[in-house]
């Protein structure tokens, strides 16, 4: 991972050579902060990718709403199948209920990892709807009685109660940073930054020779940046200069580039994407895919490493409380490692142009880490940390750099 460089340095180096010889690409001129205009009016639009943040930031909350909180509300929330202002209102928000978007369709579904894998999307939704019966069907009932191993129940974190599972599973938890992969992550580097997306039927040339959407002020490929971008950014205050308010715009893909950001090893990682982001949406103005091209790569392998640095922090934050015997705070802390592990699989390698981790190894981590009679109850600091070292063994960071 390249790190402390003086980001202008890095920056510049990036944006003149590619990534495999010295042949130079275009300068490409770029602004401040993500703000593009045509006719004095703004060209930026992600509002879909807005709206599934908040319908998300909703759907987590309601996870732990034990007094109003059904699984048939739930799973409306994941779908949103009525979403036309019908009778079912799942959402506080009335824009919400409204809105023809919905998180399921989304859900392990880009372009590049399952145009052509149906049946893993297929699996992958299914799965994400039985973290939801299990929070209904195992946690609601037993919310009351202390959990053991086998038993469903409440363990003490701190000054928090965590509720998990027979095996130690907070459903809530595997479910929203799952999403981060399965919806976040895999929709803005496998969807709306792969060429196939960007550049799908006649985007070039329209791109080229000014042609606007229909009824609208951007060109497609313009509009499909952006909507990688909103994955992102969407639901901040300020979404031109965003990185402000790093962290705090949700509790996904936003939060985590933050708190990755916040340790001293990758500091710098935030501005690194957010120019990308940028000089990206300005090569395809300047009709210049090479340099596009060439931010995608960067955003596509910065935004895998946020997942797999997150993934090693939890199972290390585990380790450490399980060897405390604070078993809340352990099990809180593996199962966000568990998700962030489940969301390994929607990574984007840009040498190999595939994900940095097949449904095979994603499976097998997830074995190690769960799959025994008692789950979390049995796991080990050797076993986790073998999961860590394969995890950060795909990329250029330590074990002890993501853990601490």
């Amino acid at each position: 991972m390249t790190r402390n460089y003086p980001l202008a340095v890095l920056f510049l180096v990036l944006a003149l050579f590619s990534c495999d010889d010295n042949e130079g690409l275009p300068e490409v001129e770029a602004p401040s902060s993500y703000s593009f205009e045509r006719n004095s009016q703004s060209t930026v639009s992600f509002s879909g990718q807005t709206t599934r943040i908040k319908m998300a930031e909703e759907l987590n909350s309601a996870f732990l709403d034990f007094d109003n909180t059904t699984e048939a509300l739930l799973l409306e929330m994941f779908r949103n199948d009525d979403g036309q202002g019908g009778d079912v209102s799942p959402f506080e928000d009335a824009d919400l209920n409204s809105a023809t978007k919905s998180i399921k369709s989304k859900v392990a579904a880009s372009q590049d990892l399952f145009a052509a894998n149906t049946t893993e999307s297929s699996q992958i939704k299914a799965q994400f709807e039985s973290w939801i019966a299990g929070q209904i069907h195992e946690i609601y009932p037993n919310r009351n009685q202390l959990a053991t191993a086998g038993n469903a129940g409440q363990l003490a974190d701190g000054t928090s109660t965590r509720y998990v599972n027979a095996k130690g599973l907070e459903y809530n938890q595997a479910f929203t940073k799952s999403l981060i992969g399965g919806l976040m992550l895999d929709q803005l580097v496998n969807n709306y930054l792969s060429t196939a997306v960007l550049d799908a039927a006649s985007n070039k040339e329209d791109n080229n020779a000014g042609v606007l959407a229909d009824g609208k002020n951007y060109t497609t490929m313009e509009h499909k940046w952006d909507e990688a971008y909103g994955y992102l950014f969407g639901n901040a205050a300020n979404t031109a200069s965003p990185l402000a308010e790093l962290g705090s715009s949700d509790s996904y893909l936003n939060k985590y580039l933050g708190r990755v950001e916040g340790d001293a090893d990758f500091a710098g990682v935030a501005q690194e994407v957010f120019d990308a982001l940028i000089l990206g949406r300005a090569a395809i103005v300047a009709q210049q895919y090479e340099v596009r091209d060439a931010q995608a790569d960067i955003i596509k392998q910065r935004l895998s490493e946020i997942i797999a640095i997150r993934a090693v922090y939890y199972l290390q934050q585990g380790k450490t409380a399980l060897e405390n015997e604070q078993y809340g705070t352990a099990f809180h802390d593996l199962s966000e490692g568990f998700g962030f592990i489940y969301s390994l699989r929607f990574t984007h390698n840009p040498i190999a142009g595939d994900s940095f981790f097949s449904r095979e190894e994603v499976d097998q981590m997830i074995d190690d880490l769960y799959g025994s009679t008692n789950g979390f109850w049995d796991v080990d600091a050797t076993t986790l940390d073998a999961i860590s070292a394969s995890i950060a063994a795909k990329f250029d960071f330590t074990v002890a750099e993501a853990g601490n």
